[in-house]
């Protein structure tokens, strides 16, 4: 299992959701992809998406207006 930080501050919707669909392609199963997000859209679309493909997911608010989305590979 690895831990694959994806950096997407500073980016508004659609990219940050772009970028997550396609890390999560090269991860391994077990995989865990931490999304950094700064866009309160992008904070919405990206765990919806997760959530509706069946990923668990949780939220990390690391300060306010910046998370950590942790996504789990599972499939």
């Amino acid at each position: 299992m690895a831990e694959v930080h994806l950096d997407c501050l500073g980016e508004a919707c659609p990219v940050p959701l772009i970028k997550t669909q396609n890390k999560l392609k090269e991860l391994n199963v077990g995989d865990i992809l931490i999304v950094e997000i700064d866009h309160s859209c992008a904070m919405k679309n990206v765990p919806e998406w997760a959530r509706k493909e069946g990923y668990p997911v949780e939220i990390e608010e690391i300060e306010e207006g910046h998370w950590y989305i942790y996504i789990e590979k599972t499939k």
